[in-house]
């Protein structure tokens, strides 16, 4: 009988796992966002994984943590941060190691954007952003 029970809340604990991974991830982001609002390029670094792959405009890929830290530099030289962003869904594998985070990105003109990071869960526990993606939002032509 106690191995039934134990049998039952299986799922239970894998699904509240899951919640609180997703729950991590979604602070991450947010904690990330932030050191673009504070102007804290090292902090920002912080969250680079080693072997972190940052898409930009067109086909331009930084690799690795150095690359996409010396990319984003210039944008942390200004009083005034080009662009905010937050989370708006986060999703994780059930294995507990890769998390999607996706949500809207506004410039500093107003206009709205989307973005796509993708999350490691390290070996010390910290999540960190391996590949990340922006998107200009373009509404669509038709609804089909």
């Amino acid at each position: 009988m106690a191995l039934f029970i134990l049998l039952l809340t299986i799922p239970i604990q894998a699904k509240t796992d899951i919640k609180i991974l997703k729950q991590q991830v979604w602070a991450a982001e947010l904690a990330f966002a932030k050191t673009m609002a504070d102007r804290d390029h090292q902090a920002f670094t912080e969250f680079l994984a080693v072997d972190a792959v940052f898409m930009g405009g067109g086909n331009k890929v930084n690799r690795g943590k150095q690359m996409v830290s010396d990319s984003w530099a210039k944008l942390f030289d200004s009083p005034k941060a080009p662009f905010a962003w937050k989370p708006e869904r986060v999703e994780v594998l059930d294995n507990g190691t890769l998390a999607l985070s996706t949500g809207p990105v506004w410039d500093d003109q107003g206009r709205f954007h989307t973005y796509t990071s993708i999350w490691r869960k390290e070996a010390n526990g910290r999540w960190k952003v391996i590949f990340d993606k922006g998107d200009r939002y373009c509404p669509p032509k038709s609804k089909e």
